[in-house]
């Protein structure tokens, strides 16, 4: 094995030096507050060097997928956020850009996410609600209004209808003048987490993964700076699975969807440098910091072994984090500041590309500005002013990290085992196996609350008798009639013949084989709403009742 010195050099004059001459660092000197120069990157002063830590940038990536990481740039700092109607969340979004967020995080409504419109009987008291409704292009253009989709990023939390909301983005963009090839950001599309953990599906696996490639390929040729998907453990975390069970399910749910897309004649390093990943962060410190090295550890072997990936950039986890919800209390609310300053941080420590931190009040409402301010200063707090993004893989070498990087990593590899035995991912949520091991894990967790081998502060433990009362952000009952009213105004001047032939285009296009993505795009550049491109797709797909397993 090569010396840590051997290692270091190697680098300098190769990865870290091509890396420099594209960009160079954030400022020339870094050092502590004490005069002490804060190297690039840390080892052990003598001995052999680890393999199986490697450098950063550089497979397998375990140190980070960056060679300066922060001292080059920092993380993306999104805030996810959306509700009411498409005005409302332009006022926000245009707050947040003013405030220093550097990357839009969309929240949709549920009728949005299960592909019905705002008109529709399913939808009423729901418009809105949990994130923006977004029924039209129209909705889409307002949306982003005065918000130049060529100078910002824009992640869309998206999954069953993503291919229709990316259509609407792109149209969006070609309304303000803006070429595809200048359009940037991510679309979940992550559909095998909602069998799992989340229930936001419409069709079954085997149409909702045609969907998802389809999104790959069309994005590869036609947007390539698009993150075609964002395979996501967090929901999974937020239904009470474990940092392990996470790491493996998530994976699991790669594995499915790159052997999908290779099976389709996709070539992997086409398309698999696109892949992007969407990982929870929860209070347990270096056990976060742990599982994303162990993630991407995991993940570039697996693209590297399992599907020869010959391209270094489709053995990277590129991942964004958000902060874990489901550890916020309604009681004693500003101790959340301080959970999810501890999250953040192990999100930075553990090489977050990008990130989200939750507000205060989120356990009682969607955010104020105050409670989604103060959650972004948190972030720009642990960059400017912390030291965490000054060196690299900052808790390399740490004898408890490291330990809990290999044992997160053997006990997901045990797991993905287990998922391949059984067919793969998709066979295993047709048999219920992750969903049983989830709920099993949320199951031992509150038993461990109730008897207080859990203590969370202020709810079981640190109680006061009197709570001091926060303002709280109330959507306004009237958001659903204008949405209904401006969505009638829209249908009653829209053309109906080319809406017509459009949604026959992409029923016909759902029975063949052909791409469904310039079928859908054609259908919202006619103003077909989401729910009837969904519903054009229903008549082939059919929608999905999952089975209960128990």
């Amino acid at each position: 094995m090569a010396t840590f010195d051997e290692i270091l050099k190697q680098w300098n004059d190769g990865t870290l030096s091509k890396a420099l001459d594209k960009g160079g660092e954030r400022r020339e000197k870094f050092e502590t507050t004490s005069g002490i120069p804060v190297e690039r990157l840390y080892g052990p002063a003598d001995g052999d060097y680890p393999a199986n830590l490697g450098v950063p940038g550089e497979f397998p990536f375990t140190r980070g997928v960056q060679p300066t990481m922060y001292r080059g740039r920092f993380w993306t700092m999104r805030q996810y956020a959306g509700f009411g109607t498409a005005e409302e969340s332009n006022k926000r979004y245009r707050y947040l850009l003013d405030h220093g967020t550097t990357g839009l995080s969309v929240a949709f409504d549920l009728p949005t996410q299960m592909g019905r419109d705002s008109d529709h009987e399913l939808s009423v008291g729901e418009v809105g609600k949990v994130g923006v409704a977004i029924d039209s292009l129209e909705d889409m253009e307002t949306l982003f209004d005065q918000i130049p989709l060529d100078q910002v990023t824009t992640s869309m939390t998206i999954n069953a209808t993503a291919a229709i909301l990316l259509a609407l983005y792109l149209a969006a963009a070609e309304k303000q003048g803006v070429s595809w090839d200048k359009v940037g950001g991510t679309v979940q599309n992550d559909v095998l987490k909602e069998y799992i953990a989340r229930g936001t599906y419409i069709y079954a696996p085997a149409a909702s993964m045609r969907i998802a490639t389809n999104i790959f390929a069309f994005c590869a040729e036609k947007v390539p700076r698009w993150n075609t998907i964002s395979i996501s453990g967090y929901h999974m975390r937020e239904a009470g699975c474990t940092a392990v069970q996470e790491v493996a399910f998530t994976l699991a749910n790669g594995i499915a969807y790159v052997d999908a897309a290779v099976k389709a004649g996709l070539d992997v390093d086409k398309f698999a440098g696109r892949l992007a990943f969407f990982f929870n962060v929860h209070n347990t410190f270096f056990e976060e910091v742990a599982k994303f090295r162990a993630a991407r550890r995991m993940w570039a072997r697996i693209m590297k072994e399992r599907f020869g990936a010959t391209n270094p950039r489709s053995m990277m986890v590129r991942f964004h984090s958000q902060t874990a919800g489901s550890s916020l209390t309604a009681q004693q609310p500003l101790n959340n500041v301080v959970r999810t300053s501890i999250q953040a941080l192990a999100a930075v420590c553990g090489g977050t590309q990008s990130l989200h931190t939750n507000s205060y009040d989120e356990a009682l409402c969607l955010p104020t500005e105050l409670a989604v301010t103060t959650a972004l200063r948190t972030q720009q707090v642990i960059a400017h002013e912390s030291g965490a993004g000054d060196t690299i893989d900052p808790m390399a070498g740490s004898y408890y990290v490291e330990k809990l990087t290999d044992e997160i990593e053997a006990r997901a590899l045990d797991y993905i085992e287990t998922i391949d035995n059984l067919g793969g991912a998709v066979t295993g949520i047709e048999k219920g196996f992750q969903q049983r091991e989830v709920q099993q894990a949320a199951y031992n967790y509150q038993l461990a609350i109730e008897s207080k081998d859990q203590v969370i502060v202020g709810v079981n433990d640190f109680k006061v008798e009197e709570e001091d009362r926060i303002d709280m952000l109330r959507i306004d009952a009237s958001i659903e009639k204008k949405q209904l009213e401006r969505l009638a105004a829209l249908k009653q001047r829209r053309d109906d013949a080319a809406v017509r032939k459009a949604l026959a285009t992409v029923t016909e296009t759902a029975r063949g084989e052909a791409n469904l993505m310039p079928a859908i795009i054609d259908a919202v550049r006619a103003y077909a709403t989401l729910g009837e491109i969904s519903d054009a797709m229903r008549e082939v797909f059919k929608q999905f009742e999952a089975p209960i397993f128990i």
